[in-house]
């Protein structure tokens, strides 16, 4: 039976979490492997509509998250998970509470962010339109310790994803 891992996206709006992860998740699918993805904008409108974006609000949405994906592992789930992810303290329960987890952070400027704004998020937020705004009216600390740290300022989407399966094949994850 298919063991399930974890590999979790994290870094600001913006940074390329949603294309890199869909791409992960068609490359496993094409593997033959049994993947579930979760993204922040999905898991927002079914399971955590009921939450706000304060801290404590960000911090129950990602332990349910990180609850769900320990339950695909356990049966045989690859699971890849994009989301913002701005506390530490939101990382190490995630660590903590997945089993076969790898995480790896996006990196990416802000004035980059800004210029990519597709959404006019980062705008607004700078108008003040938007409150508990990630990067900007919300802090981002930066990972102590990811798996993998991913420029995407540099980067492609394609070259990020081979930096993830190299991670991923180095951790025993992939068959």
């Amino acid at each position: 039976m298919q063991q399930g891992f974890t590999v979790w996206f994290l870094g600001m709006s913006g940074a390329g979490k949603t294309t890199v992860a869909t791409m992960m998740a068609e490359h496993l699918k094409a593997r033959g492997l049994k993947v579930e993805r979760l993204d922040g904008d999905v898991v927002r409108q079914g399971l955590s509509r009921d939450l706000g974006f304060s801290a404590r609000d960000r911090q129950i949405n990602i332990e349910r998250v990180a609850f769900v994906a320990q339950l695909l592992n356990r049966n045989g789930v690859c699971v890849v998970a994009s989301f913002i992810t701005p506390y530490r303290r939101m990382r190490r329960f995630c660590r903590e509470s997945i089993v076969r987890y790898a995480e790896v952070y996006l990196r990416c400027p802000l004035d980059v962010l800004i210029r990519r704004d597709v959404k006019g998020l980062y705008r607004r937020a700078l108008a003040g339109e938007l409150t508990h705004f990630t990067g900007i009216s919300d802090p981002f600390e930066d990972p102590e310790s990811p798996d993998l740290v991913v420029d995407t300022a540099r980067d492609t989407p394609r070259e990020s994803l081979e930096r993830v399966l190299e991670l991923l094949a180095g951790k025993g994850f992939l068959p």
